[in-house]
């Protein structure tokens, strides 16, 4: 910008010629230059000014819209927007195969004291001990009196509880929020949830934690985060396991016995749909561990013990059809082959005995249906020791179950140090090899679903697992049809039920002495099934611990008194509740004749 000069040369002469002070016209250009600044100032406020009228105005209308439209709107809380998944803080859910829960958490809190704020100790101490019933309060004066600082009183509390609490208005009872694990179904189910307990645990959180069966086994993924709190779907249908859990308990207590455990697998795709073992607990109150202390001679009487996973026993005569299955496999014989069944069959200082005398010889199918020791035990030694072992671990008998519960390992079978002629022998029908019913469950389903390896699973699947081929599909048709007459005309009449086909063996084995031989009266009585027989769904395996139980006017303790009554009952409850309709043939009408009017 040009601005004029305050002393123009030509009019600074032209003054000094006329006499004039040449000062006044610096002063005037100074005044004219104030002026124009002035102005121009002026005119940018007034600019600025109207700029920041009309961001007002835009402001107040954009507003006044918003907050037209909040008005208009239905009221919600407000969530917060974030990317990527969220963080899942608190520990899945257990599902059954249709999504029931049976197992979930529950928000409650812990009760604790901050010692050195307390006000009137006595009181308080007499007031917990009157809304808990389990303390002590002479033992929490003297907590709450001596040198700690600190101290838990209850872990988890309910609503109605800590709202007693909150009334003693003492400032040193303080709460902390916890997260408890809660199974709605009680002590359905026990044996395969387990439990939950707490780990690391602070005043405002705790970790809780699986201390047994699929809690313990499924722990890291039920506390993953990256689940994004997907729950874990069990094989278990929660029906049908509260209905085999009442009426196998109803078994057990009519037949005396003092444990029963049941197992019922998909014989496609190894899904156990139920497993039971008795005596139970319920996981929300979890036992302790029996000790020495309480009288415990023996782990397996305390109710925390598995018999159908952790239990391992020689099952008897279930064996037998694996033995005869295996030689018709091999060609040795077949069904209608007859076998000498002449007794006793001596080896060395052992003796082999049939239960009664069955004649000098059976046909391989009326071995099985009458259950001869010495008939199976011949067999056995055609087969051979080396071959008799490959087939047993082909059914998965040898090894301990792969099912997915932290018990597992520990359900490992016993096999005989040396496996001998004689061991060849016993082990055909059923001694001097110890397995867990879910082995057996396992054994059944390979060798009848059509000859295919299962494996035995607590996880929800979509369709069929096979594995590799065990025994072809005639051999597989074979032995469904030598269970079927098992039931029709054999030891296992008591486990017919109408329209549903039953297949099934019986076994009864006398319980080893911890110091060498048998006990005369206490054994393990099992029926191994299969129904329908036709076309095999499922198998369902029932074992009685020391069962007995009077009928004809005496003691009756093999399984086709005891544990087939049982099975057939739980068939008879849960094949309904599985899909399965009777398949009840109708007779046609004899000697009518139909005429018209």
């Amino acid at each position: 910008m040009i601005r004029t000069p305050l002393r123009p040369l030509a009019r600074i002469l032209k003054a000094r010629e006329q006499g004039q002070n040449p000062d006044a016209i610096e002063a005037e250009n100074i005044r004219l230059r104030h002026e124009d600044d002035r102005d121009r100032d002026r005119n940018r406020a007034e600019g600025r000014l109207l700029v920041m009228g009309v961001a007002f105005f835009c402001a107040f209308i954009v507003i006044g819209a918003r907050m037209g439209t909040l008005a208009g709107s239905v009221p919600q809380e407000p969530t917060a927007q974030a990317s990527g998944s969220p963080i899942i803080g608190q520990r899945a859910d257990i599902v059954d195969r249709n999504g029931r829960v049976l197992a979930t958490n529950l928000d409650t809190h812990s009760l604790y004291a901050q010692i050195p704020d307390m006000v009137d100790p006595a009181k308080a101490a007499r007031e917990l001990a009157g809304i808990f019933p389990e303390l002590d309060e002479d033992e929490l004066f003297k907590d709450f009196t001596g040198e700690r600082r600190f101290l838990w009183i209850r872990r988890e509390i309910s609503p109605e509880q800590m709202q007693a609490v909150h009334d003693i208005g003492d400032p040193g009872l303080l709460f902390g929020p916890r997260e408890m694990r809660l199974y709605p179904n009680g002590s359905v189910a026990a044996h395969i949830l387990g439990g939950a307990t707490y780990g690391r645990e602070g005043v405002s959180s705790a970790e809780v934690i699986g201390v047994a069966g699929v809690e313990k086994h499924f722990d890291d993924f039920l506390r993953d985060p990256a689940n994004e709190g997907a729950p874990l779907e069990l094989s278990l249908d929660l029906t049908v396991q509260a209905a085999s859990e009442r009426v196998l308990h109803g078994g057990m207590m009519l037949m005396s016995a003092k444990g029963a455990s049941s197992v019922l697998m998909d014989v496609h795709t190894g899904e156990i749909l139920s497993m039971v073992s008795l005596p139970d607990f319920d996981p929300n109150d979890r036992p302790r561990v029996l000790t020495e202390a309480d009288g415990a001679t023996d782990q397996s009487d305390s109710p925390l013990f598995n018999r159908a996973v952790q239990g391992v026993y020689e099952l008897g005569s279930v064996f037998k059809i694996f033995t005869i299955a295996q030689a018709v496999e091999l060609g040795l014989i077949r069904a209608d082959t007859m076998i000498d069944t002449k007794g006793p069959l001596t080896w060395g200082r052992f003796r082999i005995r049939d239960f009664r005398n069955y004649g000098a010889e059976l046909t391989a199918t009326d071995v099985i249906v009458k259950s001869s020791n010495v008939g199976t035990a011949r067999v056995a030694m055609m087969i051979g020791a080396e071959k008799q072992r490959e087939f047993l671990d082909s059914l998965g008998l040898l090894a301990p179950t792969p099912v997915e519960m932290v018990e597992a390992p520990t359900g490992r079978p016993l096999l005989p140090p040396n496996w001998s002629e004689i061991s060849t022998m016993t082990i055909s029908y059923g001694h001097g090899l110890s397995s867990s019913p879910v082995h057996l469950a396992t054994a059944y389903s390979s060798l009848l679903n059509g000859g295919y390896r299962v494996e035995p699973t607590l996880l929800r699947q979509d369709g069929p697992r096979y594995g590799p081929r065990v025994v072809s599909e005639r051999v597989s048709a074979t032995a469904r049809d030598m269970l079927r007459a098992v039931i029709t005309r054999g030891t296992a009449s008591f486990g017919d039920v109408e329209g549903y086909e039953v297949g099934g063996k019986t076994g009864t084995a006398e319980k080893p002495r911890p110091t060498g031989g048998y006990y005369d009266e206490k054994n393990i009585a099992t029926f191994a099934s299969v129904f329908p027989a036709s076309d095999p769904r499922y198998v369902l395996i029932v074992t009685l611990d020391e069962p007995s139980v009077e009928a004809l006017g005496e003691q009756r303790r093999t399984a086709g008194w005891t544990a087939v009554p049982v099975a057939a009952e739980m068939i008879r409850r849960v094949a309904p509740l599985l899909g399965l309709r009777p398949d009840v043939e109708t007779l046609s009408p004899t000697g009518v004749t139909l005429t018209s009017n």
